[in-house]
């Protein structure tokens, strides 16, 4: 396949704009002025989800260690307020670090499951510098132009994991367009 100066298919026309300025999402989230427009994280494929639970186990057990510290001082020193309260925050901090280990790893799971059905969509996708829109050419897989946001929910949504986009992500109010997968 040709490729025009821009990076993308020779002779792609975005849909949205006409215009020429066009690179595949993966050039433009690396691209000339992706840092200004915020295009790593508002074309990303999926969540980054590496070392999240690592982190958490490590805080939380420290939290724990704490907790046990205060416990032991309680013993040793006879005051019953540091025991109990060293207690029952070293249990509490134990408890909390299990379920935050386990929603890391079901939250991690997804974005694993998911990958290939967000590829799908991704990877044929492409972006117009002159009109800030994400398309396919060839209207496969998936057809018309979106906003960066729109295409994220589109892509997160499809590939299962829509439900990690984070709070105050603009792609999490994004409406989609009907029609935009032909299948459906």
């Amino acid at each position: 396949m040709e490729h025009g100066r821009a990076g993308g298919p020779a002779g792609a026309v975005c849909p949205g704009c006409g215009g020429g300025r066009v690179r595949t999402v993966e050039q433009a989230r690396g691209g000339k002025g992706a840092m200004r427009d915020d295009l790593y994280g508002r074309l990303a494929p999926g969540p980054d989800k590496t070392g999240d639970g690592c982190v958490h186990v490590a805080e939380g057990l420290v939290l724990t260690g704490m907790g046990i510290a205060f416990a032991y001082v309680g013993v040793h020193q006879d005051k019953p307020l540091y025991l109990v309260g060293g207690a029952a925050f070293a249990l509490l901090c134990f408890v909390g670090t299990i379920v935050v280990a386990r929603s890391d790893g079901r939250e991690k799971a997804a974005a694993e499951a998911g990958a290939q059905r967000a590829e799908r969509l991704w990877r044929p996708a492409h972006y117009c510098s002159d009109c800030s829109s994400v398309f396919c050419p060839g209207h496969a897989p998936w057809q018309g132009a979106l906003t960066p946001e729109q295409f994220k929910k589109l892509v997160w949504t499809e590939a299962g994991y829509a439900d990690q986009l984070p709070t105050g992500d603009k792609a999490r109010d994004a409406v989609l367009p009907s029609g935009v997968l032909p299948q459906r």
